[in-house]
């Protein structure tokens, strides 16, 4: 911790003698440095004589003025802390200040920066392989993937096409065990610690691109009682939907097992921002544990839900690994509305069997998009199937068979980018690729760590805090 104050306040002293005057009057003092130690963000502190409010506009030197980017605007006050994002490292930068009253503007003279160095850890966190770029769709070299680190100290990246490094947040003590970008441009994940399971976490904390913490839940505050699981998403800016291992005691003395014996189903918890319970949906509302011939094998983890998301008609769809099955929920009344998979309910056709399902979801066309993996075949894919509820039947859109030197037993995901090309992460292989729908590889991003999802991002979604 010493060092990297150390090394901060070197930075700030070298810039400071920059940043020691300014033609506008309204500025009295200006700081810069990183961002919460971090190489990508860089800070400015500025202090005023009047109450007015301040925002900057920074470009790379390279690139010149057409490559502009302007930060928020500040508060009416006299202090104001600006933070800039999309800073390349070891790059030259120049930035102006403009200070705000009365819908008055006065820039202030050009100061100049450059960027430092990454850390020697995260030098060498991606790469990108692709042979031939020139076909790969223009909005997935635009846009950014997410991924993240689950043991501590937890980080979570933001990587171009390239394998370049365009983001990163780093916390101590915890991990990101789960990590999804919202469309309030937003962060929320699950935290947890190494000694807790891969997937699952007692902690939610959900921040901006600038790095800023607007939302921390610690299990045991408000009516967070449970561990989290495998999945994070935003309904609403202040509602957070998640899943919770929900634990059932049971008398299992009548198949030999202990008088209170404990099951670990799953459930789904909404909260708003405060912790307050706001919904909630147990799989013991559905399920008999006494139905399962292997209960006492299974109990520690019965279900294992893998992930959650929102059909169109705003009803859950909930993935099952031991069970290979994927449901849809009533999110009202908490009805399973289908079962799809082995034993399921709903109609299928022998080319849709899938055995594991990850990262279900309803996809840019219409399909429920998934990330099979494929253990009973050894053979990972994706699959697209065309739901007909009306008729409770499902028949198969397409089916993209991965090769099998990246089988993927755990984990996993697949997202559309566009109508032939699909972004997969096969997380225990530490590599996700863009295939298009006939299997081949068109591109491929090795990692050092083993993401649990890789999620794509299009640029405009990230503007002005992140862009090319």
């Amino acid at each position: 911790m010493i060092k990297k104050l150390l090394l901060k306040g070197s930075f700030i002293l070298a810039l400071l003698a920059l940043a020691s005057c300014s033609k506008n009057q309204d500025i009295v003092n200006i700081n810069i440095g990183t961002h919460g130690n971090n190489e990508l963000k860089i800070q400015i502190d500025v202090t005023t004589n009047d109450n007015v409010q301040v925002y900057a506009e920074y470009w790379s030197d390279q690139k010149g003025t057409q490559s502009k980017i302007t930060t928020p605007i500040s508060k009416s006050g006299l202090k104001h802390t600006l933070v800039l994002c999309n800073i390349t490292p070891e790059t030259n930068y120049s930035y102006q200040l403009v200070t705000v009253a009365d819908g008055e503007k006065k820039p202030s003279k050009v100061y100049t920066f450059k960027s430092r160095k990454l850390p020697e850890w995260l030098q060498k966190q991606f790469k990108a392989n692709c042979p031939k770029p020139e076909l790969l769709p223009q909005n997935f070299k635009k846009g950014f993937m997410l991924l993240a680190k689950r043991e501590t100290p937890g980080t979570v990246y933001i990587v171009d096409y390239k394998g370049n490094l365009r983001w990163y947040h780093t916390i101590e003590g915890t991990g990101f065990k789960v990590a999804h970008f919202t469309k309030e441009q937003t962060i929320i994940s699950i935290l947890g610690k190494n000694d807790e399971p891969t997937s699952y976490g007692s902690e939610i904390l959900e921040i901006n691109l600038q790095g800023d913490t607007l939302t921390h839940i610690k299990k045991g505050q408000g009516d967070l009682k449970q561990v989290l699981h495998h999945e994070i998403i935003k309904k609403s800016a202040n509602e957070i939907v998640t899943l919770t291992v929900d634990q059932k005691i049971i008398d299992l003395t009548s198949i030999g097992g202990k008088k209170q014996d404990t099951i670990n189903g799953d459930g789904i918890l909404i909260l708003d921002k405060k912790g307050k319970q706001l919904w909630k949906w147990s799989v013991f509302d559905d399920l008999d544990p006494f139905k399962d011939k292997d209960l006492l094998k299974t109990k520690k983890d019965w279900t294992h839900a893998n992930s959650l998301n929102y059909d169109t008609d705003g009803n859950f769809l909930i993935s099952f690994y031991n069970n290979g099955q994927i449901w849809k929920i009533n999110s009202k009344t908490g009805k399973v509305i289908w079962k799809l998979g082995k034993g399921g309910t709903m109609k299928m056709a022998p080319d849709t069997n899938f055995s594991q399902a990850h990262a279900a979801h309803i996809n840019q066309e219409g399909s429920l998009l998934f990330f099979d993996n494929g253990v009973d075949k050894k053979q990972s894919s994706v699959f697209a199937l065309k739901v007909d509820e009306k008729n409770n039947a499902v028949k198969l859109d397409y089916q993209i068979k991965l090769p099998k030197d990246i089988y993927n037993d755990r984990m996993g995901s697949a997202y559309m980018i566009d109508k032939d090309a699909i972004l997969c992460c096969c997380s225990k292989r530490h590599i996700t690729v863009l295939t298009n729908k006939k299997g081949v590889l068109l591109w491929a991003l090795e990692s050092e760590i083993p993401p649990y999802r890789t999620q794509f991002i299009p640029e405009e979604k990230l503007k002005p805090f992140i862009q090319n």
